[in-house]
């Protein structure tokens, strides 16, 4: 896991004057063009590190070599744990490996070291199929910022139909859902998203954040994006899949698969949401070697018409030609 590569490359740039991207390759048994990829996230995230050319070259930690973490800023540390602790990618392991440089780090620094380890979520299944593009919104520096200090914020935000509000939150953490980036913050009205790409201002205050005890980041997105792809694909169907034809459908359908028990014959139950009875049929026409629909009626009433009509138009196509 690229995490678990992150931090060693770290501590493995703290034991040694200098390292070559070959050296790294060899002791994390990666290519090199994975460990030099690597060794500039960890450049352009902010953390302490820097290539020299040339002959003899390779790359140092600015300050020379470390025994521990005391040698970066409170923004560098906060950078490493970004791109090292993203809490929905975090394994055990990594989240132990966490807590040790979280004791390893100076006492200023582990709070907001801490913060920054579980302040993001990255979920990469995308919403609808528009482009977006993939540069990072305006505000998202700030509005991470202050998730990480724990401070509130004056937002002005644009919603969908074009009108502008300004409001304070309280934010608690920040999502990348595929190309996109989301604030999740509570309001006077409650929980709120708020799509980072459509916020006009960010002006953090000195009021702190008024954080629940138990609150989650990942847990809470879970609840959140399943609410949404609920709104989004209201319906519902059952069917029975063949085991061959699982992983096709996993690929197509991504999130809006939900995968039950197996029948006595092997194949397995399946729930499947979408926009609208005909779409669903439409798309899952082809599926029919592995895929057997057994409810709505309305679904089979419309894989039967397009069964229909596909006999219809290519069912004398031998003898057309």
């Amino acid at each position: 896991m690229r995490a678990d590569r992150l931090m060693a490359i770290v501590l493995l740039l703290q034991q040694r004057e200098q390292v070559t991207a070959a050296d790294v390759a060899r002791e994390l048994e990666v290519s090199e063009r994975t460990a030099r990829r690597d060794l500039d996230a960890l450049a352009m995230a902010g953390v302490p590190v820097y290539s020299m050319q040339g002959r003899g070259g390779g790359w140092r930690l600015v300050g020379g070599a470390r025994t521990d973490l005391s040698g970066l800023t409170a923004s560098e540390a906060r950078a490493l744990f970004l791109v090292a602790g993203p809490a929905s990618a975090a394994t055990p392991a990594v989240k132990a490996a966490l807590r040790k440089l979280v004791r390893a780090l100076p006492e200023p620094f582990r709070v907001q070291a801490a913060a920054a380890a579980s302040s993001l979520v990255m979920d990469p299944q995308r919403w609808g199929s528009s482009r977006v593009e993939h540069r990072p919104p305006r505000f998202l520096d700030e509005l991470q910022d202050a998730v990480i200090r724990g401070v509130q914020v004056r937002l002005g935000y644009v919603d969908g139909k074009g009108a502008e509000t300004e409001r304070t939150v309280h934010p608690l953490g920040i999502v990348a859902k595929g190309p996109s980036w989301y604030l999740v913050a509570n309001t006077e009205a409650g929980r709120r998203t708020f799509r980072i790409d459509r916020v006009s201002s960010a002006d953090p205050t000195d009021d702190p954040v008024h954080r629940p005890e138990d609150f989650d980041l990942a847990e809470s997105w879970r609840e959140i994006a399943d609410e949404v792809d609920r709104r989004r694909t209201p319906l519902e169907i059952q069917a029975l899949c063949a085991p061959d034809g699982m992983y096709l459908l996993r690929m197509m359908l991504g999130g809006r698969l939900q995968v039950g028990g197996s029948r006595t014959d092997g194949r397995i139950e399946v729930v499947i949401r979408g926009y609208n009875e005909y779409a669903l049929a439409g798309e899952l026409a082809g599926l029919v070697e592995w895929l057997e629909v057994t409810g709505p009626p309305g679904v089979r009433d419309h894989l039967a018409s397009i069964g229909n009509a596909l006999v219809e138009r290519y069912g004398d196509a031998d003898r057309s030609r």
